[in-house]
């Protein structure tokens, strides 16, 4: 048997250690042990990163971008219509206010029987199309009216103080009305002359559509 020089030997030696070497930290790489950004990683190693998350935001009160998520309802983004389809409505500038059916407003307590109900016998509601007072000699009841800032009213109640081109818009709570409105002098457009009446019917049917459905509808008649 012939033996390996010396020198051979040691080589060999060294060579086994290495190779033990590197299938140990491939072996320790793949079993998660080492960082990530090990070298012998390769791009086999590559994780997609899945963008962050689009946060919700919240819709105000009219429809718009940016509102409070304790206040903000449910009216569609699209609400506010374009300026050519408005061109074609009367536009008649009135005084604003807002009132509430509280006893600030309306002199009436949660308990009293008529407790948010309207002069024509619905109840107040703050929807995509609100109820609103106004002079019925002016805008007769069931005329429906768009009102830049606050959105679609269907006029359905009256008062003491709403006569000639004045307005009073529905909101839910008192400081809704000083937050949000206040009182504002504003062209508004009246999308269907009423018939003096206005019925509950008549506003679920206005507030289960999309309102460009809607629209469409008044824009024909």
């Amino acid at each position: 048997m012939v033996s390996m020089p010396k020198e051979a030997q040691t080589a060999g030696k060294w060579m086994a250690w290495l190779l033990l070497g590197a299938f140990a930290v491939y072996g320790f790489h793949d079993a998660g042990l080492l960082p990530k950004a090990w070298p012998f990683g390769g791009a086999r190693d590559a994780r997609p990163v899945a963008p962050p998350a689009k946060a919700d935001v919240p819709v105000s009160a009219r429809g718009e971008p940016g509102g409070d998520p304790k206040t903000a309802t449910r009216l569609e983004p699209a609400a506010v219509p374009h300026e050519a389809l408005l061109a074609r409505y009367p536009r008649v500038r009135v005084v604003a206010t807002g009132y509430y059916a509280g006893v600030e407003s309306t002199g009436k307590t949660p308990d009293h029987p008529a407790y948010g109900i309207t002069y024509s016998g619905v109840r107040v509601r703050r929807d995509t199309f609100s109820t609103v007072a106004a002079d019925p000699n002016v805008f007769p009841l069931g005329t429906i009216l768009y009102i830049p800032g606050y959105g679609y009213g269907v006029v359905a109640d009256t008062g003491s103080a709403i006569k000639g081109h004045k307005l009073d818009l529905y909101f839910e709570t008192l400081e809704d009305v000083y937050r949000q409105w206040g009182k504002r002098e504003v062209d508004v457009y009246v999308l269907r002359q009423g018939d003096g009446t206005v019925t509950e019917a008549m506003l679920d049917a206005l507030n289960s559509r999309p309102v460009a459905a809607v629209l469409r509808e008044l824009a024909v008649n």
